[in-house]
């Protein structure tokens, strides 16, 4: 055993510390991985909320600032399923559990290449298939929102959220970034509650079918319905959400999915309507008959 201070025993003893706090913060972050896992998933399902507008409809604040437990009952209201994005079918045979966006989307045989004519979300590649969320009263009756994943580059990488539609499926009800990594103050605005309260009624399509949500150059006309303002000083990031939310809502997003799930609504609707009217009761008398 080399003396202590020795050069041999000082770089014994430090190579025995450096493996011992080694071996510490591996066992620490195994321990903690379910945790920060969890977390994450919480924190989706936040952002998922907040883009459907259930926290502030219910709760009247963010659901940030609501408790987990509060978070849990109020996510029953939301259901998750599987979209092919070529067909705008739903796919039954892969489980929303295990569905990784990042991984879909860099592995050749799960994704497709895009193709940046005419929207260009900065991104080279898309998922074959996306999970898309259902929003439902209670979790039941009719569809309220669908909430969509959607992503694209900003200035300094990918912004990741949720673009949250109404029930005619032309309509905005929210968008929230749940990763990205724009300048604070600048970009990093997309954060804004207020800035995304402008989301909230504005219309995807234009006249012609043609994504036209979009952020504006600097405020926004009182008069448009497709804009909202500006980020102040963040051009390429605003630029940014403009190209992935016109991407997303294009055919080569969500737009195949969007027009059967569209049909299919109104046909239930239809249904429904039919039936209520078929009921004893709901007949019209003439008068004198």
């Amino acid at each position: 055993m080399p003396a202590k201070d020795s050069v041999t025993g000082t770089i014994l003893i430090a190579t025995l510390l450096c493996v011992v706090c080694s071996l510490a913060v591996s066992a620490a972050a195994v321990a903690l991985r379910p945790y920060q896992l969890a977390n994450e998933v919480l924190d989706q399902q936040k952002n998922i909320l907040d883009a459907a507008g259930l926290p502030t409809d219910e709760f009247g604040k963010p659901a940030s600032q609501l408790s987990k437990k509060e978070i849990d009952n109020l996510y029953t209201w939301v259901s998750e399923q599987m979209v092919d994005l070529d067909t705008g079918e739903f796919n039954e045979e892969m489980d929303p559990a295990d569905f990784d966006l990042v991984e879909s989307a860099t592995d050749p045989t799960l994704s497709t290449e895009i193709v940046p004519d005419p929207y260009d979300p900065g991104e080279d590649r898309r998922p074959n298939t996306m999970k898309v969320y259902f929003v439902r009263r209670g979790g039941e009756g009719p569809i309220r929102q669908v909430v969509l994943p959607i992503y694209g580059k900003g200035l300094w990488g990918t912004l990741y959220g949720y673009l949250a539609l109404k029930s005619d499926l032309e309509t905005i009800q929210g968008i929230t970034f749940y990763q990205h990594k724009e300048t604070p103050g600048l970009g990093g605005e997309v954060d804004n509650p207020s800035w995304k309260e402008q989301w909230n009624g504005l219309k995807l399509y234009d006249e012609n079918g043609e994504p036209a949500a979009q952020v504006a150059k600097g405020p926004a006309p009182e008069t448009d319905p497709y804009s909202v303002d500006g980020l102040s000083g963040a051009t390429i990031t605003s630029r940014g959400v403009t190209a992935l939310v016109q991407y997303w809502a294009s055919d080569q997003g969500y737009g195949p999915f969007l027009k059967k799930l569209g049909s299919k609504i109104k046909q239930e609707s239809t249904a429904g309507d039919t039936a209520a009217a078929s009921k004893p009761g709901n007949s019209t008398k003439k008068v004198g008959a």
